[in-house]
């Protein structure tokens, strides 16, 4: 990410555009300023933000006429954009996220969460940002194969970049951890497959599809996702949904990292013991990219703050991990961590 990353604010009240800058400046951001839709597009055309903090209502055009200009113009579509709005609703929130918004912010604004959700938007942006880099070096790479190569192979790594930036946007960085969750969760599962000697093909399309595992966890309500205590029976249950709802989302591609992806929606929850869910799937019936993501990911969680906890302890979950094995965990998987160990830590202190 850069050293000083570029906010861009639309809003036509000039007091509320003082206090964005008031609470992003000392944080380290550049911000710019525009106090309509149209000085807000003549800004873009001069110099691309890394995030833009984006008000509702204004006059002659509305944030929404706004956005959907951002997300019909290549050079914008994928600059996250949060609304400032007052916007509560579940429908409202849904028609605000097919529109293409990633976040929204209540007025008044309250700083803490201001600076939590920008850090959070801006490290997905950086992360997409690098996964560009990616295709143009992929680009370069097969510059000397046949038309046909080159064209099936950049139609499954740009397949892969549109869904991973945009289902991530859309299910994942609700705090300002996720960001560099889905991050970290892809450095990890390379590093287990490449223990565990699987073939560069498999491990490159695990690398890929490994973020997505959660995208399921959009169509779970706030009030489960994000409560910050114990869930209830039923809660529980309406949490497990995001499994199925992740398959469903995903289903029917003829992508191979989105199959892959499918599969480690629905089954990463599954335990070596058929004790998991949704399917109850047993050992070897789980698909080996989702037993490869079901011990980082409860790893990653663990170490992680949450709505609901505190990061353990790492003597703590190593322990936890350890007891998992043959029971929530595939042995060999468990096996392959611990002899990586010192670089999948590594890996969480870089990518925090």
């Amino acid at each position: 990410m850069k050293d000083r990353s570029v906010i861009l604010a639309v809003d036509d009240q000039p007091q509320n555009i003082e206090l964005l800058e008031a609470f992003l400046g000392p944080a380290g951001y550049r911000v710019v300023p525009a106090d309509s839709g149209e000085k807000a597009l003549e800004v873009l055309a001069q110099e691309l933000p890394d995030l833009i903090l984006l008000d509702v209502v204004m006059p002659r055009m509305n944030g929404f006429e706004v956005l959907r200009k951002l997300r019909a113009d290549p050079r914008t579509q994928y600059i996250p954009v949060i609304m400032l709005t007052a916007l509560k609703g579940i429908e409202d929130r849904v028609r605000a996220i097919e529109a293409g918004c990633d976040d929204f912010l209540s007025k008044p604004f309250d700083k803490v969460e201001l600076l939590a959700r920008v850090r959070s938007l801006v490290r997905i942006k950086a992360y997409h940002d690098q996964l560009l880099a990616y295709e143009s070096r992929l680009e370069t790479e097969v510059a000397h194969k046949t038309a046909k190569l080159q064209r099936a192979l950049l139609e499954k790594e740009r397949a892969y970049l549109e869904t991973i930036y945009s289902l991530s946007r859309a299910s994942e960085y609700r705090d300002d951890n996720t960001g560099a969750h889905i991050l970290r969760i892809s450095l990890y599962t390379r590093v287990i497959a490449v223990k565990i000697r699987l073939k560069e093909r498999f491990t490159k399309v695990l690398f890929q599809a490994a973020p997505m595992h959660d995208v399921g966890k959009i169509g779970i309500p706030d009030a489960v996702l994000l409560k910050p205590g114990k869930l209830d029976l039923e809660e529980w249950e309406i949490m497990k949904r995001h499994s199925a709802i992740g398959a469903k989302i995903l289903k029917g591609s003829k992508v191979g990292v989105i199959r892959m992806a499918e599969r480690i929606a629905l089954t990463h929850h599954e335990k070596w013991d058929g004790s998991g869910y949704p399917l109850g799937l047993k050992g070897d019936r789980i698909p080996l990219a989702s037993r490869i993501v079901a011990i980082v990911d409860v790893f990653d969680a663990l170490i992680s703050e949450r709505p609901y906890k505190k990061p353990f302890p790492l003597e703590k979950v190593f322990e936890i991990l350890k007891e998992g094995e043959g029971t929530h965990f595939d042995p060999r998987m468990v096996k392959a961590f611990f002899d990586s160990q010192d670089e999948i830590l590594t890996i969480a202190q870089q990518n925090k």
